[in-house]
């Protein structure tokens, strides 16, 4: 189907503000521009919101914790002990932030009745590959050693993110399988799984559709350059690429696609490989919409029956 209506729209109004190529933007840039996109969302109101931060490889990373409204809408019990939800925001590993994705984990948290724990990981370039993942698991070890601290149960623990976050969750249920807090669930939405960019819809959709292929190659250098990992199908960048062996008995998983997105394909692809590995693994397309429509509820509709299944899949993993 072609884009719907919302979409188009939106992608009019990115055509009239366009900054140019990518490629002759900085970083600090294209932060800002993005910064500026996702400051127009209308955030829900939630029972707490607060800064703080965690030990990390690096010295202390920042967090934002997210303490679910209690209207009986979310299955919370009121001043119960909740489920806890660690989410890494998107971005390339390059921009984002806590505040770009902040009306996502306020929808998150008071649709899934979870404690939402969202991390603001060191960026590329001035911090390559392995900093932000380092600095995930590092704050994932921490929720599940401190939870009651946060009013949540370490025994109802799922991860979660967006794009390059989404990366970063997959990655992080792989390491932490063995030896690890155990994951209850992994919420993947439009994740980056194979770096290689290799997969068709990445060039079916590589331009005009809001994240386009030259944007993700630009990620991909910033992320690898300075990086002991320089091979971008190497498993620890890019989880489609782990053996089966490293997938059987990782937790169940949401993923989460949009049909107009140069990522569709190896978000599938990543789905059908855990499922091979005998991992539960659901796999939704969402026909007619762009990446970042799940951040964007607001402005397209879809957004928003995608949260909703999302938080419906995180209620019904961490019951």
């Amino acid at each position: 189907m072609p884009v719907t209506p919302e979409v188009r729209g939106l992608l009019n109004m990115l055509a009239m503000a366009d900054a140019g190529p990518i490629d002759s933007q900085s970083p600090a840039e294209v932060r800002e521009n993005y910064a500026r996109l996702t400051a127009m969302m209308t955030r829900e109101d939630v029972a707490a919101v607060v800064d703080r931060t965690v030990p990390g490889p690096a010295g202390d990373v920042p967090v934002r914790v997210y303490t679910p409204r209690d209207d009986g809408s979310n299955g919370s019990a009121p001043s119960g002990v909740r489920p806890v939800l660690v989410y890494f925001h998107g971005g390339g590993w390059t921009i984002g932030s806590v505040e770009t994705h902040d009306n996502t984990c306020r929808s998150l948290a008071n649709g899934s009745g979870a404690v939402v724990v969202s991390v603001e990981y060191r960026l590329a370039p001035e911090h390559p590959c392995p900093a932000a993942l380092e600095d995930c698991e590092a704050a994932v070890r921490w929720v599940a050693a401190n939870a009651g601290e946060l009013g949540a149960d370490a025994g109802r623990l799922a991860v979660g993110g967006d794009s390059a976050g989404g990366n970063l969750a997959a990655l992080i249920a792989q390491r932490l399988r063995d030896g690890g807090p155990p994951i209850r669930f992994q919420l993947l939405v439009y994740p980056v799984t194979d770096l290689t960019l290799s997969h068709p819809s990445i060039d079916e959709n590589a331009e005009g559709y809001f994240l386009e292929k030259a944007t993700m190659l630009w990620f991909g250098r910033h992320y690898l350059t300075g990086s002991p990992i320089d091979d971008p199908a190497d498993p620890l960048v890019s989880p489609l690429h782990a053996p089966l062996e490293a997938l059987a008995g990782l937790p169940p998983a949401l993923v989460v696609t949009a049909e107009y997105d140069p990522l569709r394909d190896e978000g599938e692809a990543y789905a059908a490989k855990l499922r091979e590995a005998g991992v539960e693994a659901t796999a939704t397309r969402y026909d007619g919409v762009i990446h970042g429509f799940f951040q964007l509820p607001d402005v397209i509709p879809e957004g928003k029956v995608a949260l909703d299944e999302a938080c419906t899949a995180l209620r019904v993993a961490l019951a």
